[in-house]
Order: structure tokens, then C-alpha cells, then sequence
């Protein structure tokens, strides 16, 4: 099995069977973004408590990638704090924008290393990412709910 199709089937698995999908409570952090160029929508919430992504939840609809990474993204996410958290959107988004990236601190997001070869996808992987980075600062610097 070539590597490709490997990656191809880790976001296909993810993008049909997608983790973390549905919605928290209302105390969560929520953020709706839109994907103007091709129509993927998201809706991601994040429980953030003392700095630490808690417990995260999206919806949404979109094509493979945007969901596939949405999936991925909240796997990876759960359980590291805010700044982690940022730092790992920063070292993904390098890595679709086919700039140098710490891949080893990806994991299976390193399937979406292709993406990087179609600049019309990058606006789709990202999504959720962009999603994050607004929930983030909406959490305030201490990472908890701003009032």
C-alpha cells in the first residue's frame, strides 16, 4: 500500500466517521465560520477549563478535507492547553501552506500534507483551525471564558 493511499484512507475514515461531532452545553466557547470560495460551514464549541481544552465538539457540513480536518482537529486538541493548542494550528498550517513543519507533532493530521499541492484546499483544511484560533482568543489570555 502506497503512503498516499494510506493518507487517503485516514481522511476518508474520518471524514465518514467523524469524531467529536456534535454540541456541547451552552457554557462553551462556540465560533461559526463560513468558507465563502466553496460553502463549508463549521460550528466548533470548546470547554475550556484552567487554560485546557476540556471537551470539544463541532458541526458542520463541507467536503472531505474541511471535515476530515475538523475530525482530526479535535482529536488532537483534547486535553492540551490553549498555547499547545495554537501551536500545533501554526505548525499545521505551515504544513498546508507546504512550508517547513514539525511533522512528528502532528500525527495522523500529517495525512493532510497533500493539501499543500492544491492552494484551492488550504481555505478547506484550515477552516477549523481558523475556527480554533478565534475560540482561543475568545477565551481570554488565562484560557477561560471571557464574561
Amino acid at each position: 500500500m502506497q503512503l498516499d493511499d494510506l493518507y487517503r484512507q485516514v481522511i476518508m475514515d474520518h471524514y465518514q466517521h467523524p469524531r467529536n461531532q456534535g454540541q456541547l452545553a451552552d457554557d462553551a466557547i462556540a465560533v461559526d465560520l463560513r468558507n465563502p470560495s466553496c460553502g463549508d460551514e463549521i460550528r466548533l464549541q470548546l470547554l475550556v477549563e484552567d487554560g485546557v481544552v476540556k471537551d470539544v465538539r463541532f458541526r458542520g457540513s463541507g467536503c472531505s478535507i474541511s471535515m476530515a480536518s475538523a475530525s482530526m482537529m479535535t482529536d488532537a486538541i483534547k486535553g492540551k492547553s490553549i498555547p499547545e493548542a495554537l501551536q500545533l494550528a501554526q505548525t499545521f498550517r505551515e504544513m498546508v501552506k507546504g512550508e517547513p513543519a514539525d511533522l512528528d507533532q502532528l500525527g495522523e493530521l500529517e495525512s493532510l500534507q497533500g493539501v499543500s499541492k492544491f492552494p484551492a484546499r488550504i481555505k478547506c483544511a484550515t477552516l477549523a483551525w481558523q475556527a480554533l484560533e478565534r475560540a482561543a482568543e475568545a477565551s481570554g489570555a488565562d484560557g477561560e471564558a471571557k464574561a
